[in-house]
């Protein structure tokens, strides 16, 4: 049985919703999970999940494609932000490596390209947390760049908490709770104690002020 219910969490999005209200941009709306009995330095601390949101991100991704030949054809007529290939890879310079990893939310990465891109791409993504995903030459790149158009990235760094994004203020907040309840789904399946190591759920947008969520 979820320890959040889905209207305790409808509740929190709705004032947290109210109280960011006002900025010149959209916000993202963020779920913050504290935890509790985790040593982040850890087995238990090493958490690093890849969650599609059912409800979407609420805003549009860039989804960076490596790959050669037909899969380089296939990421661009799907809508990859920007394609490269292992020549175009050869000849970067560290100041196109950074403009590149700032412009790229995803990057996908044919399997046999992986530590290419980890040798010129790689200085330039990992200060920005953006890790290379590999895929295989075969992948169905449309259905890659849509789902990861909708994915983020549940982690636990040095703090014993996971902030995560759930969508964007202008999403209903039944949906951003649908969003919620996948990812605490996924985080709890990772915690020893499930529910139980989780202290206190809070949501808040971007610029907005905290809302706990009471159970």
């Amino acid at each position: 049985m979820p320890v959040y219910t889905r209207e305790s969490l409808v509740n929190a999005i709705e004032k947290a919703l109210a109280l960011g209200k006002g900025r010149r941009f959209k916000q993202s709306v963020e779920m913050i999970v504290v935890l509790r009995d985790i040593d982040v330095k850890g087995q238990a601390g090493k958490i690093r999940e890849f969650i599609t949101l059912p409800k979407g991100r609420g805003k549009e991704l860039s989804v960076c494609v490596v790959g050669d030949e037909e899969l380089a054809v296939k990421a661009r007529e799907a809508g990859a932000k920007i394609v490269l290939t292992s020549q175009d890879l050869q000849g970067l310079s560290k100041k196109q490596a950074k403009k590149i990893a700032g412009q790229c939310d995803w990057v996908l990465v044919r399997t046999d390209l992986m530590a290419l891109t980890g040798r010129t791409l790689g200085p330039a993504l990992g200060p920005r947390g953006k890790a290379p995903i590999p895929i295989p030459a075969s992948a169905n790149i449309p259905a890659l760049i849509k789902r990861y158009m909708n994915t983020v990235v549940a982690r636990v760094k040095d703090q014993p908490q996971i902030m995560v994004p759930i969508g964007a203020e202008d999403m209903s907040p039944g949906d951003l709770a649908e969003n919620a309840l996948a990812v605490l789904s996924v985080i709890e399946q990772r915690l020893p104690s499930g529910a139980g190591n989780i202290a206190k759920l809070v949501f808040k947008t971007t610029m907005g002020m905290p809302v706990e969520v009471y159970r």
